[in-house]
């Protein structure tokens, strides 16, 4: 499977370049996990660390989850891969599988795109009982972004590790 990854305009309204590189990130770390094995993808990068891509894979599906379903959507609903919301557990892919994750990863970008869409504005207001305080839609995108990009430096690294490909 080839990822397609579209560049985000040059020129467009807030929303859409929000939404274009949220998703361009999103396909960055696609592309990062592209071609390896499960094996490969539960690679740690160096002890004492668990970091892996399928790990960064799984830790983003919760991201998503909690950003977009919990706090803007404020939906009462566990993380994926724990009850009691410790984000850590995602990071141990020890026994995943691609399949597993990115099926979960792919399940909560949709959720994402949906709430994100059907949202009135960029205005529109959750709660992060993390930080007991209310965020906007607005908040949210660029968090994810930041977050997105964050961890695809860290793709980065675990990649060239891996087979040495470089770049995006």
């Amino acid at each position: 499977m080839t990822i397609e990854r579209i560049g985000p305009p040059l020129i467009g309204g807030e929303r859409e370049m929000l939404r274009a590189f949220l998703d361009y990130h999103r396909a960055t770390l696609a592309m990062k996990c592209e071609g390896l094995s499960d094996e490969e993808l539960r690679r740690a990068s160096m002890p004492p660390s668990t970091l892996s891509l399928l790990g960064l894979v799984r830790h983003m599906a919760e991201v998503e989850r909690t950003w977009f379903r919990i706090v803007i959507n404020g939906e009462d609903i566990p993380l994926v891969w724990s009850d009691e919301r410790d984000y850590q557990v995602a990071y141990d892919a020890s026994a995943a599988t691609r399949s597993e994750a990115f099926d979960a990863w792919q399940t909560e970008v949709e959720h994402s795109r949906r709430i994100e869409e059907s949202a009135e504005s960029l205005d529109v207001t959750g709660h992060q009982p993390k930080w007991e305080e209310d965020v906007s839609l607005r908040l949210v995108m660029l968090h994810m972004i930041h977050e997105y990009a964050r961890h695809n430096g860290h793709a980065d690294f675990l990649r060239e590790a891996i087979d040495g490909t470089v770049g995006a």
